[in-house]
C-alpha cells in the first residue's frame, strides 16, 4: 500500500522579512493556482518606509557631493591645497566615491528586503517611498498553506503560503523489514487507484529511505510520477506491486498458515488423516504465496487450507487443534 504525496523538490515556502501588517490579500483561500511572479499580498511596514526615506535622503546627498565638472576656461587645479595636503579636486574625487558606495551600501539593504531592482529605480525617479512591499510567488503552482489574513501582523521570517507545482508527485509505499534486502532502486511496479479503477500507472524505485518506522517495522520506498492533468492528490492511497525476481523458494499457499497472533502454524500431513502442527517463519508475500524461511523442509506435504482442521474459537485462543496424532 502506498499513498500520493508533495514532491518536495517542487515545494515552496514564501515568508517575509520585514516586520508589518498585511495591507492586502491577492490569494485568499488555499488551494488556488498561481504562477511565478503573481502578486500574493502586500506587506506595510513603517520600517520599510523609513528605509526608503533615507535611501532617497543619501541619493541626494551623493548628488550634491559630486563636483561639477569645471569649466572650459578653469584655471588648472592645484596639485596640493591646505586641506589634508590634498588639491580641492582630489578630495572632491574621495568624498564622491565614498557617497557612491554609501548609496549602494543602501540600495543593497533594499534588496535584501526582496525589493527588486525595478521597484528601486520606481523609487528613485518617483523620490517617493513605496507604501508597501508586494510578495511575489517564487513558483507556479497551488496554494496548498496559507496563513495570511488581511491586517495581520508578520514578523521578519514568518510564514505566509506554502506553494506546491504537482506537475509531478511522490508515491510512497512501505516494505516489510524481511523485504527490504530484495529491493533496489530502478526497479519497476505497477501502480493503482480506486479512483481510477480501469487504469495502471507504471514507475521505478527512485529512493529507498534509510530508516525504518519502530513501530511497524517497516521500510518506505518512492516512487517519482507526473501528474500533467493534476488528477493524482496528495494524500490518495495506492496499490503498489513490485515485480522481483526471487529465483526458487519453498513457499505455500497463504491460505495454508494460521497467525494465531503469536506465532504462524501451518498442518504437515503426515498420512492416514494425521496432521502435525508446525510453527514456521515467513517471508515474502506474492501472488497468494508466502514463502517458509524456517519449519518445514521441501517435499512435506502442507494443508491447503489450514483452518478446515480447527474450529473458530480455537483458532482465536491460539491452542492446538482437535484430531491431531499424540
Amino acid at each position: 500500500v502506498g499513498r500520493i504525496e508533495y514532491d518536495e523538490r517542487n515545494l515552496a515556502t514564501v515568508n517575509t522579512k520585514i516586520e508589518g501588517w498585511i495591507a492586502r490579500l491577492y490569494v485568499n483561500y488555499t488551494g488556488k493556482y498561481v504562477k511565478k511572479g503573481d502578486p500574493l499580498a502586500e506587506i506595510y511596514s513603517p520600517e520599510l518606509v523609513a528605509t526608503q526615506q533615507e535611501f532617497l535622503n543619501l541619493l541626494k546627498w551623493s548628488k550634491n557631493t559630486n563636483p561639477p565638472s569645471p569649466p572650459d576656461n578653469a584655471s588648472p587645479p592645484l596639485k596640493k591645497g591646505d586641506v589634508g595636503g590634498f588639491s580641492n579636486e582630489t578630495l572632491g574625487e574621495m568624498l564622491s566615491r565614498d557617497a557612491d558606495k554609501i548609496v549602494e551600501a543602501a540600495r543593497q539593504r533594499l534588496r535584501l528586503w526582496d525589493i527588486t531592482d525595478a521597484q528601486i529605480k520606481k523609487i528613485e525617479e518617483t523620490g517617493k517611498p513605496i507604501r508597501t512591499l508586494t510578495i511575489f510567488s517564487p513558483a507556479s503552482g497551488y496554494v496548498v498553506q496559507k496563513t495570511a489574513l488581511q491586517g495581520m501582523r508578520v514578523m521578519p521570517g514568518e510564514k505566509l503560503f506554502d506553494v506546491a507545482d504537482l506537475s509531478t508527485v511522490w508515491i510512497v509505499s512501505d516494505i516489510y523489514e524481511y523485504e527490504v534486502h530484495l529491493i533496489k532502486t530502478g526497479q519497476t511496479a505497477k501502480i493503482n487507484l480506486s479512483y481510477f479503477p480501469n487504469r495502471e500507472f507504471s514507475s521505478t524505485i527512485d529512493y529507498i529511505y534509510p530508516s525504518l518506522a519502530g513501530e511497524t517495522r517497516t521500510a518506505k520506498i518512492r516512487f517519482t510520477i507526473a501528474n500533467p492533468g493534476g488528477q493524482l492528490k496528495p494524500q490518495m492511497f495506492t496499490n503498489v506491486e513490485v515485480k522481483i525476481n526471487l529465483g526458487n523458494k519453498l513457499a505455500v499457499p497463504e491460505s495454508a498458515v494460521i497467525d494465531t497472533g503469536i506465532r504462524q502454524i501451518v498442518y504437515v500431513d503426515k498420512g492416514e488423516g494425521y496432521f502435525e502442527p508446525r510453527e514456521v517463519m515467513l517471508g515474502v508475500k506474492a501472488e497468494g504465496m508466502v514463502e517458509v524461511l524456517r519449519g518445514i523442509k521441501a517435499g512435506e506435504k502442507v494443508a491447503s487450507s489450514g483452518n478446515f482442521l480447527i474450529d473458530s474459537e480455537a483458532q482465536l485462543k491460539g491452542v492446538k487443534p482437535l484430531g491431531h496424532k499424540h
